[in-house]
């Protein structure tokens, strides 16, 4: 059973949504406001927290930013606004998923457990750490480190390192990418690879002029590798 924060201001969603997760065997607690919620959100640490966009005293893309600051509980956006940029700006925010309204309490529900499945704990004898040159990439602890030194990442950053690592040598298209690291189906906002990218290659040591791990193939994609001469 799942622990779940709803924070929707609307009671005619509220109120049926809450009953139908509850029969689908979660725990859900409600709020109503932004604030509220973020206050509920670090007092009763819940496993999920479905967060809505039109909140009446704060815009939810600014409470993600907000509850980002201080938490990495999954969060799942439920909006109204469809428009493919809208959408990036908040899984770039740090949004694990989001549903567009009208959806379905089953919709919700099967994203849910896909976000708490991939937030998990790592079985301790499965998915170990990968490890490309001197780079160590720890799926169970989201730790990563460079020669032996930890390397700060952003969740957003870990993931996209993550993915690459787990194709050493291979390119992965942007489009990949996007589908796989951001879950955005479908192609489009090229640009919001490239950005992270870059932030990961300043992590790194290296920039694209003279890289280290991480090659552009032009019209292609990314391909991360060892440095010639290393291991792994």
């Amino acid at each position: 059973m799942a622990r779940l924060l709803l924070i929707e201001d609307d009671l005619t969603i509220r109120t049926p949504l809450i009953r139908a997760l509850r029969d689908r065997g979660h725990a859900v607690a409600a709020a109503s406001t932004a604030l509220t919620g973020l206050r509920d959100a670090l007092e009763d640490r819940p496993d999920l927290v479905v967060l809505d966009l039109g909140l009446p005293d704060l815009d939810g893309a600014e409470l993600l930013r907000m509850l980002r600051a201080v938490s990495s509980v999954p969060v799942i956006v439920a909006t109204a606004r469809d428009d493919e940029r809208e959408i990036v700006r908040i899984l770039d925010a740090g949004a694990d998923d989001y549903v567009v309204k009208p959806f379905t309490a089953a919709q919700l529900d099967a994203r849910a457990r896909a976000v708490l499945r991939r937030a998990a704990p790592e079985d301790r004898d499965a998915d170990p750490a990968l490890v490309v040159g001197g780079l160590r990439i720890d799926p169970r602890t989201r730790q990563v480190s460079l020669d032996g030194v930890p390397v700060e990442l952003t969740p957003r950053e870990f993931d996209l390192l993550h993915h690459l690592a787990g194709r050493p040598g291979q390119v992965v298209t942007k489009r990949e990418l996007l589908t796989e690291v951001w879950r955005i189906p479908y192609g489009g906002a090229d640009k919001t690879v490239d950005v992270h990218l870059s932030w990961l290659r300043r992590k790194l040591g290296e920039n694209a002029q003279q890289p280290r791990y991480l090659h552009t193939v032009r019209g292609v994609g990314v391909r991360l590798a060892p440095p010639p001469g290393t291991v792994g």
